[in-house]
């Protein structure tokens, strides 16, 4: 690091500790239990519980997880309740069962 560059913040959490949330929920991933919100998206709830990775990619098995963040690129897709979705577009709700999206 130069001193042109900031030094990196130090978080203890991804979450901002002043804004209005929905009620707390648990769902599982990959069989882990999870806690997020009502109404914030899965995959912002498993990046803030330190998920990045939410399948591989089905010829080369590289790591994938949310890239638009807005259900375009399906690069975040899950399992969830058997059925494959974009994680960035699945509401958390209490006892949703999320497994990684790999075929």
């Amino acid at each position: 690091m130069n001193e042109s560059q900031p030094a990196a913040p130090k978080w203890s959490s991804l979450r901002e500790p002043d804004v209005r949330r929905g009620a707390p929920v648990r769902f599982t991933f990959e069989e882990r239990v999870v806690e997020g919100y009502e109404g914030e998206s899965v995959a912002a709830a498993l990046l803030a519980a330190g998920w990045r990775v939410l399948r591989d990619s089905p010829n080369e098995h590289q790591a994938r997880g949310a890239f638009c963040w807005m259900g375009l690129c399906q690069e975040c897709t899950v399992v969830v309740d058997g059925i494959r979705k974009p994680a960035c577009r699945i509401a958390c709700s209490a006892g949703l069962v999320v497994r990684k999206g790999t075929i």
